[in-house]
């Protein structure tokens, strides 16, 4: 009955029905211009807050207090020292250190000296260049004394002629001959048995007695 009534009443009012549906028209772009900004609103906030901009303070949060700068404090040179030993722990002997004038340390075996060289012999002296060179007379020298010898360029056989004068020693007194090889002078006796053997220069000569290897020497 109501609802019969209010059509009745709508039919009986035409006016009124046209105004109805004016407001009705005007009411829904209305609810969707207010949606628009509204989401337009919530896009732009969420860019910013991306965009790296400040983020926007509530009214009921605290205000931010800006914290000063602190300024460097200058740091200076800076000294090490070592550090003192732990309590109960051995403390390292101090490194020794080498006595003046050496470099032996102590726990280690001294340096070996360094090796002796030693002096080279004295060279032989040259012998002659030939066998004319040793021809002359010579003075000899024994243990038993001196006496004279005269080597000759006179040949003897194979050998040439020598004699002796004045010479205690017997084999000495013996000698008849000489040659010359190999740098060496050889002195023989009668019956062809080496008396000596002799090296030297042209002008003074040294060797052994064959026999009794007594030492001997022959100077102008």
């Amino acid at each position: 009955m109501h609802s019969t009534y209010g059509s009745d009443a709508l039919d009986n009012h035409p006016s009124e029905r046209t105004d109805m549906h004016t407001r009705t028209k005007m009411t829904k772009p209305l609810w969707l211009t207010t949606a628009v900004i509204c989401s337009a609103l919530a896009l732009g906030a969420c860019s910013s807050t991306r965009l790296g901009g400040p983020p926007s303070r509530g009214a009921g949060m605290a205000p931010i207090t800006e914290v000063p700068p602190v300024e460097a404090v200058p740091s200076g040179p800076i000294e090490a020292a070592p550090l003192p030993p732990l309590a109960g722990a051995p403390v390292a002997p101090e490194m020794m250190a080498p006595p003046a004038g050496g470099t032996e340390i102590a726990g280690l075996p001294p340096a070996p000296p360094p090796p002796t060289v030693a002096a080279p012999a004295p060279a032989p002296a040259p012998a002659p260049s030939s066998r004319t060179a040793m021809v002359g007379n010579w003075s000899v020298q024994t243990s038993g004394g001196n006496c004279r010898l005269q080597l000759s360029s006179s040949p003897a056989l194979d050998l040439y002629r020598a004699s002796a004068s004045g010479c205690s020693n017997q084999d000495l007194s013996k000698v008849n001959a000489w040659d010359y090889r190999d740098g060496e002078v050889y002195l023989y006796q009668t019956g062809g048995a080496v008396t000596a053997r002799l090296r030297g220069s042209s002008s003074a000569l040294s060797g052994v007695l064959a026999k009794s290897g007594a030492p001997l020497t022959l100077a102008r």
